[in-house]
């Protein structure tokens, strides 16, 4: 659920009409939710209060300082893979102590960053990784706290290229292998074994993956937890959200009247099916879901540049490309697309809408109906609050876009468009070529 809808003919962002933020401050502009941030985080909360919990924001979904400091306020910690991440909770006002150090290449300086910021573990992803911590807390002189990530091998039924459960998959070691592992964790001694972690891959929308791989490695947590006394047991993330009727989905009375089998993955499921299997380890249980914390809590407002009409084909050309939001060209993804400014009177328009950046690829939806708009009218590009300004770039010379944050009535500009200035500010013309 989220708190995106149309107030009259208006779309609005809790209680602030889209258009005024356009107005403001342009386009492409980036707008969140804070209601939506926190209603996630609290739903799966309440739905997992049978556990010792701790939620550890992915923040590589979406990590604006802002959005940072408000999971930090609500009590969360941190799901974070490079030094860059790390650098980011520190710079929102919050620390690591809470939070993980995950990923399949950390440097030695990421570790030795992590550890003097004492960060709560690494999720170790390979046997050469155990030998690396091990020899860079041996040169602090410290206990690195340590969790290996198991790959069990479960089909998580979601896109190629955002699996990661799977045998195939650079990440984890698999699950036949990972007594030795641990064993030979053990024998370094400047590892702390704390826990033991898994994540299957993202933008699930069945609790059946979830559920398949805790039983599978359920009963080698507890073996470890007799063994080497671990604390907690990571599930990783992964819970998907929705995309396609993303603007309807806001009220709750949506979801409630989707059939049985048709409705989307909630909290309230998730929490149902897995409590009962975590519950027993008598582990603490970490979380560490990005998307679902923030996709459709966030929203690109687009301003329509032209209208071309094709052979055959029409073209809606608007101001925000692939650049802002890769995710279309790079995974095929789809994003609803709404006008911030409902006209029931108009006639249906079916389109390409694409953005300006010399590429084919440059296109957000095929053939897509969409109420007729013109020149200087606005559009949202719904769930985009996950994986997008995140995976941005400056291709074609565009500066990044802005970002704005709501919270009821009150809207701030959080990060501002970037200048040409400020792109080019790290280059220089060499002594030779003058």
């Amino acid at each position: 659920m989220h708190h995106f809808h149309y107030s009259g003919h208006n779309l609005t962002c809790e209680s602030v009409d889209l258009a005024t933020i356009a107005k403001l401050y342009g386009t492409p502009t980036y707008v969140y939710s804070a209601a939506t941030m926190a209603d996630n985080f609290h739903r799966l909360q309440r739905n997992l209060s049978g556990l010792d919990l701790q939620i550890c924001y992915a923040m590589k979904a979406n990590s604006n300082l802002a959005v940072l400091r408000h999971f930090a306020n609500l009590g969360a910690g941190f799901d974070l893979v490079s030094g860059g991440e790390l650098r980011r909770v520190l710079a929102a006002g919050a620390h690591v102590k809470t939070s993980v150090f995950a990923g399949v290449g950390k440097t030695e300086a990421e570790i030795k960053l992590a550890l003097e910021n004492e960060i709560y573990a690494f999720h170790v992803e390979s046997e050469p990784e155990l030998a690396r911590i091990n020899h860079v807390a041996g040169q602090l002189g410290v206990k690195a706290p340590i969790a290996i990530r198991i790959n069990p091998d479960v089909d998580a039924h979601t896109h190629a290229k955002i699996t990661t459960g799977k045998s195939d998959n650079k990440f984890g070691i698999p699950l036949k292998h990972a007594a030795a592992a641990y064993e030979a964790a053990s024998k370094l001694k400047n590892l702390r074994l704390r826990g033991v972690q898994m994540h299957i891959g993202s933008q699930l929308t069945d609790v059946a993956p979830f559920v398949e791989a805790v039983k599978k490695v359920t009963s080698f947590v507890a073996e470890l937890k007799a063994t080497y006394g671990i604390e907690y047991f990571s599930i990783g993330g992964g819970m998907g959200i929705v995309y396609r009727d993303a603007l309807a989905s806001g009220p709750a009375a949506w979801w409630d009247a989707q059939p049985a089998d048709k409705r989307p993955l909630t909290p309230e499921t998730y929490g149902a099916a897995l409590t009962p299997l975590l519950a027993p380890l008598g582990l603490k249980i970490l979380l560490e879901h990005g998307r679902f914390m923030v996709g459709n809590a966030g929203v690109l407002l687009a301003r329509v540049e032209h209208l071309k009409r094709g052979a055959g084909k029409n073209f809606l050309i608007v101001d925000a490309a692939m650049n802002d939001l890769v995710r279309p060209a790079m995974y095929e993804s789809f994003h609803e697309i709404v006008p911030l400014h409902r006209d029931t009177s108009r006639r249906s328009l079916v389109a390409d809408i694409v953005g300006p950046i010399c590429e084919s690829g440059d296109c957000f939806a095929k053939d897509r109906s969409i109420q007729e708009v013109g020149e200087g009218e606005l559009l949202a590009f719904m769930s985009a609050g996950a994986y997008g300004y995140v995976m941005a770039s400056r291709y074609n010379t565009r500066g990044m876009a802005a970002e704005v944050m709501v919270n009821g009535s009150a809207f701030e500009l959080i990060n501002a468009r970037e200048t040409f200035e400020q792109m080019t500010a790290g280059e220089k013309i060499p002594a030779f070529l003058k």
